[in-house]
């Protein structure tokens, strides 16, 4: 199996740079893109637990916009082939102090583009601060 094939790798770092400013930015519509439009498409959040894109949506739509600001360390994109890839990182956000975020997603290709089949994101106190 190929791993990080450049082409590959640009694909999914440019498809990675458009889900974090939608993040941001709260773009709801964009968000929604970028996830696979299935029932098995899984979303585990820090509070939540979301099976299926529509739970997925619900949850996006219902999400307070503030406080979505945050920076990334240690991003690291791997891609499997030509049609999977994951991406991880931490991230850091000024509304929580003394905690960091992780998130990791996977990434499959398909027909549309880029999309997130599954992913994970959890906040636990800083151990660089401990």
């Amino acid at each position: 199996m190929d791993i990080n094939l450049p082409d590959v790798k640009a694909e999914v770092e440019a498809a990675f740079g458009r889900y974090e400013q939608a993040l941001v930015s709260n773009d709801v519509a964009g968000l929604d893109a970028l996830f696979w439009a299935d029932p098995t498409t899984i979303r585990y959040g820090n509070g939540e637990n979301l099976y299926g894109i529509e739970a997925i949506r619900a949850f996006r739509k219902a999400r307070s916009p503030h406080g979505l600001e945050r920076t990334l360390e240690k991003t690291v994109i791997t891609t499997y082939g030509r049609d999977m890839a994951v991406a991880s990182t931490l991230f850091r956000r000024p509304v929580m102090p003394g905690r960091i975020g992780r998130q990791m997603q996977t990434w499959m290709r398909t027909p549309e583009g880029w999309k997130v089949v599954a992913a994970h994101v959890s906040i636990i106190a800083d151990p660089d601060e401990g």
